[in-house]
């Protein structure tokens, strides 16, 4: 059984949640509850779950509030956190940045269901929770260009400088990451959810495959159909649709 807690000021909230749980993910117990920031770190310290269920809003804060008091006394939670929230586009964001996950309020079984998943997957590997410090710093800043990504592998969530880069190619219903000085990683996730998370970084993305990092471009070649090369030497189809709009790119640089 995986130890959890559940930190919401809605009763009746904690309750619908428990039920989900119990219905839909029977492999997570909840050990205990608090209802606001406060008894939250209280609960946290006493019990040391394994997954935090997180409302942001709380009474007396935020569950962002929780994270930060724990930051300040030096203590690093050692626990998988998922936040449920109202829909608050920033927030959201944010969370997609860190490698953090969510719940959209009312929550949706299906999703929690894969949330779960996810925590059962990982529960086991040695993270080192650095992408909650990410998160942190993304809230604490309240800016939407950030700096940093967090990106769940096989073997952990690793941190790397959006600007480090290259380019991104989708593999089925994954996402390989070429990044510099780096090997290749691996991402469970779309090339379309990145596509929107990177687009406002200077990313483009040039055909059903490839989600290119503008600044790693070398040139454009318009023979043989239209392709890239990017500083990697890799040399990147560029889809019918996407070739205007490249050459447009092009032009304003």
């Amino acid at each position: 059984m995986i130890k959890a807690i559940l930190i919401d000021d809605d009763k009746n909230l904690r309750e619908g949640m428990k039920g989900l749980l119990t219905r839909f993910a029977p492999s997570i117990k909840i050990i205990g509850e608090a209802d606001s920031v406060t008894t939250g770190i209280e609960v946290i310290d006493a019990l040391e779950p394994q997954v935090v269920f997180l409302d942001i809003q709380l009474t007396d804060g935020t569950g962002f509030d929780i994270l930060e008091k724990l930051s300040e006394r030096n203590k690093t939670i050692k626990t998988n956190v998922v936040f449920i929230t109202a829909h608050e586009q920033y927030a959201i964001k944010a969370f997609r940045f860190s490698a953090l996950d969510f719940l959209l309020k009312p929550v949706d079984p299906e999703e929690l269901q894969k949330v779960i998943e996810k925590i059962e997957a990982v529960i086991e590997k040695k993270n080192d929770y650095s992408h909650i410090d990410l998160l942190l710093e993304n809230i604490r800043k309240n800016v939407d260009n950030f700096k940093r990504i967090a990106l769940s592998t096989s073997d952990g969530i690793h941190l790397f400088d959006i600007s480090d880069i290259i380019r991104c190619e989708s593999a089925d219903n994954y996402t390989k990451f070429y990044i510099k000085n780096t090997k290749p990683v691996l991402i469970s996730k779309t090339l379309k959810e990145y596509e929107e998370l990177l687009k406002e970084h200077n990313f483009e993305r040039i055909h059903q495959s490839h989600l290119i990092n503008l600044n790693y471009l070398k040139s454009y070649i318009k023979k043989d159909g239209g392709y890239v090369v990017m500083t990697d030497e890799s040399r990147l189809p560029i889809s019918q649709r996407k070739r205007e709009r490249l050459q447009e790119i092009l032009k304003s640089m």
